[in-house]
């Protein structure tokens, strides 16, 4: 075969024509395209026999940025309703950073948004780390509620902070207990280290609250607790954890992203992990932060059926 500059130049083109179509998918077509549903079916260890449970979870809206303007928490709600849950779980990060807020969203319209969401045991919220970071008033004060939080309770759409509560289905109890954010005030660079942080996290406190040997479903915003439940005394309360933050990577290929947020690197970068005899979900999440790309990675709602 004879190599002509007029093969090396089509060769070129076809890469330049292949990055941009990949670019422009990345960009426009996957992060607001059809939302995606993952569903998980598994009866954890020490789950209460005859049990079933539906639970849906939404994570990372991040409402208001690129593709995330009110018709799409719309579109988003209803896809949750179609899927029946009996709970319905909100794992933090719906706001953007005012820059990127590029629907121009005030928290009353996304509220309003989210506060349509119904289910036959409710709808329970935790925070993410951008409830604190992209709020300037409780970031410089580093305390008080963030005004996510009170947009989510104005719409009666309850934020669990270290606080665990009762729920039953056909008579059988059950626990739901949302962590409060781990990293939600930035302290400064510490050499060596990076930017530190100061959580609001109480683990020990939050599942001393179900102590009735009753199953514990735990909303962590951040997966990285995950690794610290082995060394918990009540760890075998614990029968799922469900997190978001790292979406996914939010570009994926071939199950390895760039640049994961946690400690941990991959290790709970997305979907499934079993460790120790326990189970981890974490969500993609449906918006983005950073770059409005996704790549390899669609949104999703995490749909968990137990039992």
């Amino acid at each position: 075969m004879t190599v002509t500059r007029r093969s090396i130049l089509k060769v070129g083109a076809g890469f330049l024509l292949a990055g941009a179509s990949g670019g422009a998918y990345a960009r426009y077509l996957e992060p607001g395209g059809t939302v995606a549903v993952s569903h998980y079916a598994l009866t954890p260890p020490g789950w209460t026999g005859g049990l079933s449970l539906r639970i849906a979870a939404l994570a990372d809206l991040h409402c208001g940025s690129a593709h995330m303007g009110l018709a799409r928490i719309d579109e988003i709600v209803e896809r949750t309703h179609a899927l029946q849950p009996d709970l319905i779980v909100l794992l933090g990060d719906y706001i953007t950073r005012e820059s990127r807020n590029l629907h121009g969203l005030k928290p009353q319209q996304w509220s309003r948004a989210l506060g349509r969401l119904k289910a036959p045991l409710g709808v329970h919220a935790i925070l993410g780390n951008h409830e604190f970071w992209d709020d300037p008033v409780v970031q410089r004060a580093r305390s008080g509620d963030p005004f996510a939080k009170l947009a989510l309770l104005d719409v009666g759409i309850p934020v669990l902070e270290n606080r665990a509560i009762r729920l039953a289905k056909d008579g059988k109890v059950f626990w739901l207990a949302g962590l409060a954010d781990q990293i939600a005030y930035k302290m400064g660079y510490r050499e060596g280290r990076g930017m530190t942080f100061r959580g609001l996290d109480d683990l020990p406190g939050t599942l001393a609250q179900a102590a009735d040997g009753a199953p514990v479903i735990l909303l962590a915003h951040e997966p990285d607790i995950f690794a610290n439940l082995p060394d918990m005394p009540a760890k075998a309360q614990v029968a799922l954890t469900l997190a978001g933050h790292t979406h996914g990577g939010q570009v994926r290929l071939l199950g390895w992203s760039p640049f994961i947020p946690s400690e941990f690197g991959s290790r709970y970068a997305y979907g499934r992990v079993i460790e120790d005899g326990r189970s981890i979900i974490v969500s993609a999440g449906l918006g983005t932060s950073g770059p409005p790309v996704r790549f390899g990675i669609p949104p999703e709602i995490v749909l968990v059926d137990l039992g």
